[in-house]
């Protein structure tokens, strides 16, 4: 039979290998440069001169793949806070910058009677003066004096009613309050105050008798008046140990005002990272933290912030740059890490990690035309495969008759 042109011009259906740029694979666009789109049997096709340039051999290899990302972070101490004094008078003493304060040492003295550290979340917004008085300011001195080795006695707990006494005039006027009326003074037609009783909640402490005790012998040790009392500004409520930044007053100011910056003693990594990618990240995920120096250490994922901000880092006052939440990492105090007050690092996240597994070049992969994936040996017989992770150019492949060492024909 004589073939014409137009026979040789038409292509053989069945036998034609197509080149594409990108495949949706396992749910997630992989940019999968050199897949390939295979049509009809096992036969091997007919390639040209272009594609034989562009096609190699590669070795089925057991893995491990792990779905990563590296962004820049910077190490340091947390971000200083202000401290501004809550008790009238002027300042007789301030620490020096950089120096450490714990809990039950001074932070500054106000006419030269100590402000000592105590550590909590609620600062103390009352005068203490009264027995039976209940609330979380008043657990935040007793846990304080009792980690301090004071004995406090029995703190009642939550759901027991306790009595609240009526303020002491006399300590009070004794501790700063307001004093009480000369003897000469004609009496104020007041009702006299009685004793009410209470029920504690949970996470409140109660002044108890022997708590008072506590305070005054505290007081005593401390150079504070020993009245048993305690009054706004006091003492110092922090999360915890602080370092002194900047200090901003001087002796002589008025207590009131500004007086230093103070940050957490452990350092941290603050990782800015934009929201569109924070998804992958969860407390408690490990990362790895890779010092100025190339040194690496082992970090936690302590934060994933939840309130975005736009990144105008670039310069960028339109609002087009995308919103960025804040990842605090936890890392080891090494001496590589105690050396530093603050540097640049690099933070490596591992979002997903499969090990031990076959993997291919993405270039490997021959997209089926009834559907999934297949791997072709160099003799040309296809192999059906299933695929996994892709991770920097490589893709978890399975099946039968797929096994490590195996050759397969890839793009190049």
């Amino acid at each position: 039979m004589t073939t014409t042109s137009d026979d040789n011009a038409r292509p053989r259906r069945g036998k034609r290998r197509l080149k594409i740029g990108a495949v949706a694979l396992a749910g997630v666009t992989a940019t999968a440069l050199g897949v390939t789109v295979w049509q009809g049997g096992n036969t091997k096709p007919s390639t040209t001169a272009a594609d034989s340039a562009r096609v190699g051999t590669a070795t089925v290899t057991r893995t491990d793949l792990s779905d990563d990302q590296t962004l820049s972070g910077t190490l340091g101490y947390s971000k200083a806070a202000p401290v501004k004094g809550a008790r009238s008078g002027l300042v007789t003493w301030l620490p020096t910058s950089g120096a450490t304060v714990s809990r039950g040492r001074t932070l500054y003295k106000v006419d030269n009677v100590p402000v000592p550290v105590f550590y909590g979340g609620t600062p103390l917004y009352r005068t203490l003066n009264a027995r039976g008085t209940t609330g979380p300011d008043v657990r935040v001195v007793a846990d304080n004096l009792k980690q301090l080795g004071y004995d406090i006695g029995v703190q009642p707990g939550a759901g027991t009613r306790v009595t609240q006494h009526p303020t002491d005039t006399g300590t009070a006027a004794k501790s700063g309050g307001t004093a009480a009326p000369s003897a000469s003074a004609a009496p104020s037609p007041s009702p006299t105050p009685t004793a009410t009783s209470v029920k504690v909640k949970e996470g409140d402490g109660v002044l108890t008798a022997d708590l008072i005790a506590a305070i005054r012998r505290w007081q005593v040790h401390v150079g504070m008046p020993a009245t048993g009392v305690l009054g706004i500004g006091d003492v110092a409520v922090q999360s915890g140990a602080v370092r002194v930044g900047a200090v901003q007053a001087q002796r002589g100011d008025d207590a009131t005002e500004a007086l230093m910056t103070v940050s957490s003693t452990v350092k941290k990594v603050s990782v800015p990272v934009d929201a569109t990618q924070v998804g992958t990240m969860s407390r408690g995920d490990r990362v790895t933290v890779t010092l100025p120096d190339n040194s690496t250490v082992k970090g936690t994922v302590d934060v994933v912030g939840s309130t975005a901000a736009a990144d105008n880092s670039q310069g960028d006052s339109a609002g087009s740059a995308p919103a960025q939440l804040t990842v605090t990492v936890s890392v080891p105090d090494t001496g590589a890490v105690r050396k530093l007050t603050s540097a640049p690092v690099r933070v490596a996240f591992t979002s997903e990690s499969h090990r031990g597994v076959l993997a291919v070049p993405v270039g490997a992969l021959l997209a089926l035309s009834e559907g999934g994936y297949a791997v072709q040996l160099p003799g040309g017989r296809l192999i059906a495969v299933k695929t996994g992770m892709f991770a920097k150019g490589l893709v978890e492949i399975s099946g039968a008759g797929v096994t490590a060492g195996t050759k397969v024909e890839t793009t190049s």
